[in-house]
């Protein structure tokens, strides 16, 4: 049975299991580039549920707060301009090792060098506009969640299509 396991976890890399939500954000390049559809079908066509969006205009102050763990960089007050000189869409993004999930989808940070099939790769060239945000912890996101979305924005959805997306029985077919 431990054989087993072991060569399972081999073909399959372990990945988060429980349901998390991570923040999305669609900075000002997407929004004025009118990727907004495109980008958060991706997300949906993954089996991810939004459960909160919301267009918005970032306060210099939300940003200050946002990227405060950037601040000393030589490129924090520039991301804090670049966050505030336009609206960006703010989304909830809940499913089964969300965080995880949506980062692979988001590809690498700068879109010269994500691969294609991510929202970088396929729409992305610059090396400092990258089109996305997204959390990059559980711990983060919620400290993220917190700052962009008040308690009882965020809306739990019944799907019936869980069981779809998921492998909801006991055992799998593979």
């Amino acid at each position: 049975m431990l054989l087993a396991r072991t060569q399972r976890m081999d073909r399959n890399p372990p990945m988060a299991t429980e349901i998390q939500t991570t923040l999305i954000i669609l900075k000002p390049d997407a929004v004025q580039r009118s990727l907004m559809g495109r980008i958060m079908s991706r997300f949906e066509d993954k089996g991810l549920q939004i459960v909160g969006c919301k267009m918005m205009r970032i306060s210099r102050e939300l940003a200050e707060r946002h990227y405060e763990v950037h601040r000393g960089k030589p490129f924090h007050e520039r991301l804090v301009q670049f966050m505030t000189s336009s609206p960006v869409l703010v989304m909830a993004v809940r499913g089964v090792g969300a965080v995880e999930i949506c980062r692979k989808l988001m590809g690498f940070k700068f879109g010269s060098q994500a691969e294609p099939g991510t929202i970088r790769g396929d729409f992305g060239v610059s090396n400092s506009f990258n089109l996305i945000h997204g959390s990059d912890s559980p711990e983060t996101a919620q400290f993220e969640l917190a700052l962009f979305f008040d308690a009882g924005e965020l809306v739990e959805i019944d799907r019936a299509i869980e069981g779809w997306v998921y492998d909801l029985s006991t055992g799998s077919p593979e």
